[in-house]
């Protein structure tokens, strides 16, 4: 019997199609002050963040994620894809996924899903899982979402994390193509140390509650942070691995036009791109006006800062992540020039394609 065909070599995964979806509801810092007993000045001061959007109630991960597939689809000008890939640690149930759901809403039946769990790093990790399968020619397209509803596990009276984190949902649409166009998703850089895990968790809920013995602690049902050590990690891990990309890209700084860091907080990604010497203006943010929203923070900013037109096709673009568990990541792009961007702040009101 004679062996498959192997795809070209020079197959590559291209950006083709971006959208953002964010909730209908925001949350000022003012609304939070007179509640957790802080200030709009005190959460500036130690975020950067304005606001925030959370999710109604009985609105889930899989709806979120459900508009921004849409206006991706929409964005990239096609109805079908092959695998939908949904980055969240706020699945709708710990099981199933939720992407099978999600493909079903969007009429994409029948495409291979599963959910990636990398926590806030989910997207880079989904992105390069996306450019394996189209790469290995398992795909022509795929549908990546980073969607994440943080409100549902972050404690509302928790003073350190309540005011950081919101909910929303960023996608983008992958074709096959060729490794020298605009929009080609290039090298990576992925890692973690699970040695950290519990600098970022939510203690219960999963196995290792579920099979121990003794009553669970309330607080053990919400996210949890160490924020000074998550601080110090993020800002080396995302330098290391930013720089790494760009050894295995023979780039250098200079060559970055732009960079898109998991927002986290404004003083994290400041320091990011401060280490890594590169300007404030090439620093790419939204944290300002809708917080950490986790696996949506990355496609979220890129759909922000191309419907402002701050990020222009033919741009070196450097993307780097970190989050729980621990991981890291990053992934270099040349930005292509896509057809329609909607702008995530003016399309939160449900629109059909």
């Amino acid at each position: 019997m004679s062996a498959p065909p192997s795809p070209p070599r020079d197959r590559a995964a291209v950006l083709c199609g971006l959208a953002g979806w964010l909730p209908s509801r925001v949350v000022t810092n003012q609304e939070l002050a007179g509640r957790l007993d802080t200030s709009d000045t005190w959460i500036r001061t130690r975020t950067g963040i304005g606001r925030r959007h959370f999710a109604e109630p009985g609105q889930a991960t899989s709806d979120l994620a459900v508009e921004a597939g849409r206006r991706a689809l929409r964005s990239a000008g096609v109805e079908e894809v092959d695998v939908v890939i949904v980055a969240t640690t706020t699945p709708d149930r710990s099981c199933p996924a939720t992407a099978p759901l999600v493909a079903d809403r969007l009429g994409l039946t029948g495409a291979a899903a599963f959910d990636v769990g990398a926590v806030c790093t989910g997207f880079v990790y989904g992105l390069a899982s996306a450019a394996g399968l189209i790469a290995a020619g398992v795909a022509e397209r795929v549908l990546l979402i980073g969607a994440d509803t943080y409100s549902t596990i972050v404690d509302p009276d928790d003073r350190t994390n309540a005011i950081i984190f919101g909910d929303g949902a960023g996608a983008v649409v992958l074709r096959v193509g060729h490794a020298d166009e605009p929009g080609a998703v290039g090298h990576f850089d992925l890692g973690s140390d699970g040695a950290g895990e519990e600098l970022i968790m939510v203690a219960a809920g999963g196995s290792r509650q579920r099979s121990t013995p003794g009553p669970v602690a309330p607080q053990d049902h919400h996210f949890a942070m160490r924020g000074k050590e998550v601080f110090r990690h993020a800002v080396t891990r995302m330098t290391a691995s930013a720089r790494a990309t760009l050894t295995l890209a023979d780039c250098k700084v200079d060559d970055i036009d732009r960079i898109v860091p998991h927002q986290a907080n404004l003083r994290i990604l400041r320091s990011v791109a401060e280490d890594l010497g590169l300007p404030p203006e090439r620093l790419v943010t939204n944290v300002e006006s809708v917080g950490n929203t986790g696996a949506a923070s990355i496609p979220l900013a890129l759909a922000d800062a191309a419907a402002q037109h701050t990020v222009q096709a033919g741009e070196h673009v450097l993307l780097t992540a970190f989050g729980g568990g621990l991981t890291w990541g990053s992934c270099l792009l040349t930005w292509p020039a896509l057809a329609r961007i909607d702008d995530p702040h003016k399309t939160w009101e449900r629109q059909e394609p």
